[in-house]
């Protein structure tokens, strides 16, 4: 069997780690192949922080081209479908992986494989929550997946999204994602002992919650900042507690207005965003983490600070938070739309009310299948089933 994967940025980590273990995996099977297809080195959006990887950078190891050396945004329609359609021709695939149904060029692969009798799995990381959806794109949907094969879906969401648009259950094939476990969490812990310095480096208290990603409107970071500040104004510890938000992004600036004009500046935090490998070195300084997002489609965040042992706080709008977040045993769920909710949880860590080694305790326990190797392992599964 002969797999092609056809993915958009080779900067995606959280992929890459995946590939390298099906590699490892597929190495050890006869008559058995996979190759990967990277159509570009990055996006713009996320350029600041490919400037900041360096010679301790993570690096993955498997079977893959980059197609085209320059950000996603400066590359032609004409000419990813060339290449593509020229690829995938001359490695004569069995079966191939399509990143997503947005990106014209791999429909056109989609329906080359079609035409030539090749089978395609697509993979899906929308839910039902993400956006709201027009008829006319929701029955194109349809088609789309009607010529698919099977998917590899970004968890239980995910896989519901789909079985509202008609795929029959037998063709979803996974509904996992994973990070890095054991490089993030060395990381982690080889920071941990250095905790009460870097705080005092970093102007951080002594106990922080800590969100982490974008700066844009879907976080609903100006919930997040109002919440905290309601908590401290209701705790019995409240020079205690602090709120890191670690990140780059549009919203920047008006957050830090609503932080002055809240006079939270002394424990409201805002960090420049870093690569990934290094985020753990914040989390060591940090005590819950929290992802109030409006529109999430996973969330692979939550699978970063689960994996170092932090509890979470999430928004039932992410994707993997049916998946990953167990109410009131590794965290809490609250709706995004009820402030007052995000609210209490936060009052809860600050008042002592949970037991936060436990709760980071069920967190690692929850993560563990949420491994590359296990992701790796149930792809390959899936790669022989549509094949059998």
């Amino acid at each position: 069997m002969r797999i092609l994967i056809v993915h958009n940025l080779l900067w995606a980590h959280y992929k890459s780690t995946v590939f390298q273990a099906l590699q490892q995996l597929v190495n050890q099977q006869e008559n058995t192949s996979v190759r990967v297809l990277q159509i570009a080195r990055n996006e713009r959006s996320r350029a600041s922080l490919e400037a900041l990887t360096d010679e301790t950078t993570p690096t993955y190891v498997y079977e893959h081209e980059l197609l085209f050396d320059r950000y996603l945004e400066d590359i032609g329609l004409v000419e990813r479908v060339r290449a593509l359609l020229q690829r995938t021709r001359a490695y004569r695939p069995d079966v191939i992986h399509l990143t997503g149904y947005y990106d014209p060029a791999q429909l056109a692969l989609l329906g080359w494989a079609r035409a030539n009798g090749v089978r395609v799995v697509m993979q899906n990381e929308s839910t039902a929550s993400d956006h709201q959806r027009g008829k006319w794109k929701e029955l194109f949907k349809r088609w789309v997946f009607r010529q698919c094969d099977g998917f590899f879906c970004f968890g239980s969401q995910s896989a519901d999204y789909l079985l509202q648009l008609g795929v029959p259950s037998a063709k979803i094939l996974l509904r996992k994602s994973a990070v890095d476990n054991n490089a993030l969490r060395a990381v982690y812990q080889r920071t941990l002992p250095n905790r009460a310095s870097l705080q005092q480096t970093m102007h951080l208290r002594a106990k922080n919650f800590i969100f982490v990603g974008r700066l844009i409107e879907a976080k609903n970071l100006p919930v997040l900042i109002d919440a905290f500040h309601q908590a401290l104004e209701r705790t019995l510890h409240p020079s205690e507690w602090g709120l890191v938000i670690l990140g780059d992004g549009t919203e920047r600036n008006s957050l830090t207005q609503q932080i002055d004009a809240l006079v939270l500046t002394d424990q409201v935090t805002m960090l420049p965003g870093r690569p990934w490998f290094r985020v753990p070195e914040v989390l060591a300084a940090s005590d819950v983490l929290v992802l109030p997002s409006r529109s999430e489609p996973w969330g692979l965040v939550v699978n970063e600070a689960m994996a170092c042992g932090l509890p979470v706080i999430v928004s039932d709008r992410c994707g993997c938070v049916k998946d990953l977040v167990h109410h009131e045993k590794n965290g809490f769920i609250f709706d995004p739309d009820q402030p007052a909710q995000l609210m209490q949880y936060l009052l809860r860590f600050m008042d002592g009310n949970v037991d936060v080694r436990q709760m980071g305790r069920f967190a690692q326990e929850f993560i563990a299948p949420y491994a590359p190797e296990v992701v790796a392992q149930e792809m390959l599964e899936g790669f022989h089933k549509i094949m059998n």
